[in-house]
């Protein structure tokens, strides 16, 4: 149903806002891991942890992830 799985990490995640259109999906949720890297203040992308996301950091705080709907 949704790509919020037990290996992807977030089921510890403060709860999540999931949007579907058609055939994709985004997961809106507060950002909840420890980067060990500098992080833009505004806007960081990157791959998601599986195959076909986007991970999208806003503010530092919030966490968009784009992927196709399972």
């Amino acid at each position: 149903m949704t790509t919020l799985n037990s290996s992807f990490g977030q089921k510890y995640a403060p709860q999540p806002f999931l949007i579907r259109f058609g055939r994709r999906e985004i997961v809106i949720t507060r950002d909840f891991r420890k980067r060990f890297y500098p992080v833009n203040p505004v806007l960081e992308c990157d791959t998601g942890i599986e195959p076909g996301h986007v991970e999208i950091l806003l503010l530092r705080r919030w966490l968009l992830i784009l992927s196709k709907a399972h």
